[in-house]
């Protein structure tokens, strides 16, 4: 008996007035999987990330995860039955350390957020901590994050994401704006964690050695639609993937 989808998209749709971001796109992730999202800009990579994710509402089709409707349920529902996501922009809380950062999401997680610091300080340290050290960030768990380089806001996304228990993992560009030395090392560390856990992966990346280094299979998208969606090798020599980006740029 086939082992049933992780993840499954049938028919997803999100129109901006006339224009259609997502046309109807249907995949699907079993456990294990590492698919990158690739296309050219305005191909409507993020927007099926935030469809995926509850920022935004879809206009039809459905999205099933592990078996059941999601579509509709708002972030955090999503997030709290294991789909954590980054942001092509970290999103994190400027004012608050590292390791309040931490604390925050862990709190949440347990339904916890109403407690508020400093009286929720002394909480989850501990596991706060395990975290900040797994991504390398340990020795500032003190620092305010708006101090942060960029590559070390990356690293406490993930940390961030990882917070949530997540099954799923959706990374949005994890690599934009960092210069090689960096991007290497976020991409080894991604993928250390990620075979770890057992996590599936569906990420989007501009970076093509990143995506034919890491990616288990590929999702082409253009104009909002799946030009093709199979294992690298496969797209890589795809006439029509050549055309319209690979050979074209993004």
């Amino acid at each position: 008996m086939a082992e049933r989808p992780l993840l499954e998209v049938e028919g997803l749709r999100k129109a901006f007035g006339g224009v259609h971001a997502v046309a109807g796109i249907r995949f699907a992730l079993t456990r294990g999987d590492i698919r990158a999202v690739i296309g050219p800009n305005g191909a409507g990579k993020t927007t099926l990330f935030n469809l995926l994710s509850g920022q935004l509402s879809c206009d039809g089709g459905s999205i099933r995860f592990d078996g059941e409707r999601i579509d509709g349920l708002p972030p955090p529902r999503i997030w709290r039955k294991g789909i954590s996501r980054t942001f092509q922009v970290p999103a994190t809380f400027a004012s608050l350390t590292l390791r309040e950062n931490l604390q925050t999401a862990l709190l949440s997680r347990r339904g916890k957020s109403r407690a508020m610091f400093p009286a929720a300080a002394g909480l989850l340290r501990e596991p706060a901590m395990a975290l900040l050290d797994r991504v390398g960030l340990a020795a500032q768990a003190d620092a305010v994050c708006g101090t942060l380089s960029l590559g070390d806001l990356k690293r406490l996304e993930l940390a961030l994401a990882l917070a949530g228990e997540p099954t799923l993992l959706l990374l949005d560009e994890p690599t934009a704006g960092m210069s090689g030395e960096e991007r290497a090392a976020l991409i080894d560390l991604v993928g250390r964690i990620v075979r770890e856990r057992e996590l599936t992966v569906l990420f989007t990346e501009h970076d093509m050695d990143v995506v034919f280094s890491i990616a288990s299979g590929i999702l082409v998208m253009h104009q909002g639609r799946i030009l093709i969606d199979g294992p690298p090798a496969t797209v890589r020599e795809d006439p029509e993937v050549q055309r319209v980006y690979l050979g074209g740029g993004a």
